[in-house]
């Protein structure tokens, strides 16, 4: 018959006999740690309506002071990329109608503008159209339409305009809600 302290170190005990205290205190606290940081993103992923501020501000111009000046050249270049006027950063729509985002960009050369949704880049799609129209010899105007709105449709879109002197981007939040007719 095998003695007791054989039993233990067979299953699951034996690691934690082996184990210093020391050891133990370090292995619970790296253990509550993680749990506290998946703990922390999971309470983030619902999609609440509240209108709290954000810990992240999303949407704003990419201008001030940098810590590099090799970064503040780039970002603050007088012939860089900076959008002029856009859509408005909170956007409500009703399924099955149509979204629009407007963005207008200037610099020298002309920027490209760019759109994203949820930080992936946007390709043809059915029902996702972009019209582009060259307004001055530094300005372009980019359409994004998006007909007939979907609950997929739901998310952050972000237009980016850049040339070879800097990039200046802005964001757009978007969510649906659904119209009774009585």
């Amino acid at each position: 018959m095998p003695s007791t302290s054989l039993q233990a170190r067979k299953g699951y005990g034996a690691v934690w006999c082996t184990m210093g205290f020391k050891n133990i205190i370090i292995a619970v606290l790296i253990t509550a740690s993680i749990f506290a940081m998946v703990t922390d993103v999971c309470g983030k992923r619902g999609r609440g309506r509240s209108r709290s501020k954000s810990r992240v501000q999303i949407g704003l111009p990419i201008t001030g002071k940098y810590r590099d000046p090799e970064s503040d050249q780039y970002y603050n270049h007088n012939d860089g990329a900076k959008i002029v006027m856009a859509s408005h950063f909170d956007y409500e729509y009703v399924l099955g109608h149509k979204i629009v985002f407007v963005c207008v960009a200037r610099g020298n050369p002309r920027p490209q503008i760019t759109w994203y949704k949820d930080g992936t880049e946007l390709y043809y799609h059915y029902n996702h159209h972009v019209h582009e129209w060259n307004i001055a010899e530094d300005s372009i105007k980019s359409k994004l339409e998006i007909d007939p709105g979907t609950q997929m449709d739901a998310g952050v879109y972000e237009c980016s305009a850049d040339n070879k002197y800097s990039i200046d981007r802005r964001s757009f939040k978007t969510d649906f809600s659904i119209a009774f007719e009585s």
